[in-house]
């Protein structure tokens, strides 16, 4: 069984597919890490893949899930709700002032980000971490394991913590049986 996300190596969504395969106990499922999610589509239906995961908030989600039900037959199989990394704004070391500030476009207002003239929009949060040691960008929100893991080139300038993000699991299979799919566990309704 092969389930596909968002790359590159490190992505939230490599995380939080690793998790899911643990709830559901799949262990002989496998990940592979993708840069678009329409090519995921186009895999899902030759048969290269099997499920694909996505973040609700995720830009493309509304064009994915109209394409995946009207063009492929694809369907939304599951739904979790699950946090992702922990999240920061993060600077260059060497930049006193900083200008430019890259972001992935679903979290771009966890913070403000009015002190920045320059808002770069970035396909992955993961990408934002690269183009900040790369020099590319001044600033950038990312994962604030990667100022821990480079505390020489990169500062802390905002922690932000962790959304608690909705998922998507696309499938081949239509799972809809006419009545709402609802986690039963779901017993925060009952604790008044």
């Amino acid at each position: 069984m092969l389930f596909i996300t968002l790359g590159p190596s490190g992505t939230n969504h490599e995380f939080v597919t690793q998790n899911y395969l643990r709830f559901r106990k799949l262990k002989d499922a496998d990940i592979k890490l993708i840069d678009n999610f329409f090519f995921g589509l186009e895999m899902m239906a030759d048969g290269r893949a099997d499920y694909m995961v996505q973040a609700a908030v995720h830009p493309d989600c509304s064009d994915l899930v109209a394409k995946a039900h009207f063009l492929y037959g694809i369907s939304v199989v599951d739904t979790f709700i699950f946090p992702g990394k922990q999240l920061a704004l993060l600077s260059r070391v060497d930049i006193k002032k900083p200008r430019r500030v890259a972001f992935q476009p679903a979290t771009r207002h966890y913070v403000s980000l009015e002190d920045w003239e320059e808002h770069i929009p970035v396909n992955s949060t993961m990408h934002v971490a690269e183009g900040l040691l790369s020099g590319a960008y001044d600033s950038g929100i990312t994962f604030l394991d990667i100022a821990e893991k480079h505390s020489t080139k990169l500062r802390v300038e905002i922690k932000i913590g962790t959304v608690d993000d909705p998922w998507i699991v696309y499938g081949k299979q239509d799972v809809f049986n006419g009545e709402i799919i609802a986690a039963p566990s779901a017993s925060f309704y009952n604790s008044t």
